[in-house]
Formats: C-alpha cells, structure tokens, sequence
C-alpha cells in the first residue's frame, strides 16, 4: 500500500471538521452567539424608534435631522458588508468580527454621549460600520460549517434568536423609553454589544481555514463580485431575500402609524399584536427546519412561502381597500410577516450554498441588497403617508408582487424546481 499525501484542501477539511465538532459541543450556544450577531440590525435600528421624539426635544433639533440617524444608519450597514464580506474571505472572520464588535461598542458609546444631533449622526455611522461586519460574518461561518439541507436547517434555527428581533425590537425599545431616558437606550445596546464581544472572543472559533482563504487584493474582491453577479440563481435568491425584508421593513416602519392612529389601538394592544406576529416568524423558521430535506426541497419551499406571502398581503390590501373590520386586517398581517422566517431561510442557504469559497463576498451582496431595498421601500412608503393603511398595504403587495414574478423566473432557470441544480456531491462533513 501507498500512503495518501496530505494535500491542502484535505488539511484545510479537516480542520473545517475539527472546527465543526467544537462548534458542536455546545450548539445552543453556537445559535444564540449566531443569531444575536444577525439581530444586530434589527436591534439598532427598531430599539431606538420610540424614542425619535424626545431626542429631537432633547437635541433642540429638527425631527428630520433625528430621522436621519436612521437613513445613514441603513447606508452605513449595507456599504460596510461589501467591504467587511471579501476581507474575512482573506483574512478569517474571528478578526474582522472581533473588530466589527469594538466598533460597534465605540459608536454605541458615541451615541449615549452624543451633544448634538451631528454627534449622534456620526456615531451612527460608525455603530452601523461595526455592526455590518457582525451581520455579514454570522451567515457566512455558518456556510463555512454546513452544506446542503444541514445550512438550510440551521438557518432556520437561527430564526429563534434573529428572526423576532425585527419585531419585537420597537415594543422593547417602547418599554425602556417609557420608564427612562433616550440615552438609556444606546447603553442597552452598548451592553449588547459588549457582551456579544466576550462571547466571540471565548466561544466562538475560526471557522475559515487559512488554507481556504482568498486573495486581499482590491482586483481579488471585485473579480469576486462580477462572478457572483454572473450567478444568474444567487441574483434571484438574494433579489427574493431582499423584497421579502424590505415587506417586513413597510409593516415595521408603518404599523405603529397605521394601527395606534387610523385604527385606535392602545400601546398594549400594539404590542400585542408585534409580538404575536414576531412568534409567527419563529414559528414559520421552526417549521422550515423540520420539512427541508424532509418533504420538500429548499426551492419548493421557498416557493410556497412566496406564494403564501402574496396571497396574505392581498387580502391586507382588499381589507384596507374595502374597510372591512380591523380584525381581518390583523389577522392576514400574522402570515405576511411570519413567512419571513420560511423565505428568508431558504433564499439565504440557495444563494450561499453554490459560493463557499467567496461565502464572505456573497452574504455581503445579500445584506447590501436587503438593507437597500428595505431603507428605499419604507421610504417611499413614508413618503406617501406613514399613517397610510394603504400605502403600507400597497407597498408589502408590490414588494411581495416582485418577489413572485423574480420566483417564477428562478424555476424557469432551475428548470423546473430542483432546488440546488448545479450542488457538488455533498460531503459528510456536515452534521
């Protein structure tokens, strides 16, 4: 017999293998360190909400201008994962992550600190800076761990942490407002992000093997990008990923208008209703993880999430449109907003699953995609009437409506519903 050599990608697997079995000797820890990091969007932007008016007091400021913290809060989160996703493919991402983290803190301090509305404004920017990489890098190490059906799951997963973060963010954020000051907001997201820090730092391993890792070269990360944009189906994937959050971001940046104002419901009664809606994301995630590989591919349920999310926001719009009774307004916005947690987890696992050597490039074109067509679709949206019922209800269909018809083209190109068309046999790598 022969020896086998040892070449640099069985190296580079085991130790992605060895790496895999320290993650998995404590995964409740490794979900909640995961989806925490993929909360930190949600947190920082939705916590603070309540809080606009007193800051602009507070500020001696226009609330325009406290508005604004908002606006480049969602620009800084989506240019700092195009360039944090190609530098932890070159670098690992326990630095870039760890980084990410210190920056975070440091804008959060910035923020509770803040004299003016300028300061705040600039310690926005650099909390978005350092929570982009926390955003970018928890979907990639988790493509650098699993493959296949296994990632779709463990997405799914995550939703128990990540998913009602969106949702339930305003009602906690309500809560600390109404018994203390602005300020005392950013220091509960300074404590976030200062705890999140220590957890990396002693639970969370290099998942990235040098031996797997790609060029630093400014060349090196746009040639990375034009062959990810040349991916006709992780276009499609992130472009669905993208209108199903920028939905979900309509209802949130509406619904508190819409509900306390034009249909009289108390604070009590708002939140009920954002956290009943927040369990239906979990719910949906929870059960995407027991049918994927089970009963159906990831594209197949992708699919019906889609459809399930046009047919609900819908019947939003024929409520609205007809006056029916706010009872049947509520109760179509629990699967408009649940299916969140089934789409988002299937198009986040398609569009990384062909990619694992730029899994850092392709989830920052992902994130960049959904804050963008989040922050521009709540835009516009508040631009025709944040107190609108129908232009909320308008802006999820038309959101929803374009996801469809990006869904249809997507099983033209998979030629029919195979869900991961051009998939390399799997290893056994994944657990």
């Amino acid at each position: 017999m022969t020896a086998t050599p040892v070449t640099a990608s069985t190296a580079a697997e085991g130790q992605r293998e060895a790496v895999r079995r320290e993650a998995g000797k404590a995964p409740l820890g490794l979900v909640l360190i995961l989806g925490s990091l993929s909360a930190f969007a949600p947190m920082a932007t939705d916590f603070y909400l309540p809080g606009l008016p007193a800051m602009a007091a507070d500020l001696d400021t226009r609330v325009s201008l406290v508005q604004l913290t908002l606006t480049v809060f969602v620009i800084g989160l989506a240019l700092g994962q195009l360039v944090v996703g190609p530098l932890s493919d070159a670098w690992g991402r326990r630095r870039p992550l760890l980084t990410g983290l210190v920056v975070y803190v440091t804008g959060s301090l910035v923020c509770v600190a803040a004299p003016t509305v300028e300061v705040l404004i600039a310690g926005r920017v650099i909390q978005a800076l350092g929570a982009s990489a926390a955003i970018v890098l928890s979907r990639a190490i988790v493509r650098d761990l699993y493959s296949g059906t296994t990632m779709t799951r463990f997405f799914s997963t995550l939703m128990l942490v990540s998913g009602a973060a969106p949702v339930l963010a305003p009602v906690l954020g309500a809560q600390v407002i109404a018994v203390s000051h602005w300020r005392v907001v950013f220091g509960v997201l300074v404590l976030f992000g200062v705890v999140l820090l220590i957890a990396v730092a002693l639970r969370l391993p290099e998942s990235l093997p040098p031996a797997r890792r790609q060029e630093a070269r400014l060349l090196a990360h746009l040639r990375r990008y034009a062959h990810l944009l040349r991916d006709l189906r992780f276009v499609a994937y992130i472009a669905i990923g993208g209108l199903m959050f920028a939905s979900l971001f309509v209802y949130i940046s509406s619904s508190p208008f819409v509900l306390q104002e034009a249909y009289g419901f108390s604070v009590r009664e708002f939140s009920l209703v954002f956290a009943v809606n927040g369990a239906g994301i979990v719910t949906a995630g929870q059960l995407n993880r027991v049918l994927v590989g089970r009963f159906a591919s990831e594209l197949r349920l992708l699919g019906l999430g889609v459809v399930v999310g046009v047919a609900a926001v819908l019947t939003v719009l024929v409520a609205v449109v007809q006056d029916w009774t706010v009872a049947v307004l509520v109760a179509a916005l629990f699967p408009a907003v649940a299916v969140f947690g089934m789409v988002v987890a299937n198009a986040t696992s398609l569009a990384l699953a062909e990619h694992a050597a730029s899994a850092g490039a392709a989830s920052s074109l992902q994130g960049m995609v959904q804050f963008l067509t989040a922050g521009v679709a709540a835009a516009v949206v508040g631009l025709a009437g944040e107190g609108s019922a129908l232009a909320m209800a308008l802006g999820m269909t038309v959101c929803m409506g374009l996801a469809l018809v990006v869904l249809v083209v997507l099983v033209a190109l998979s030629g029919g519903g195979s869900s991961r068309p051009r998939r390399a046999p799997r290893r056994a790598a994944s657990r």
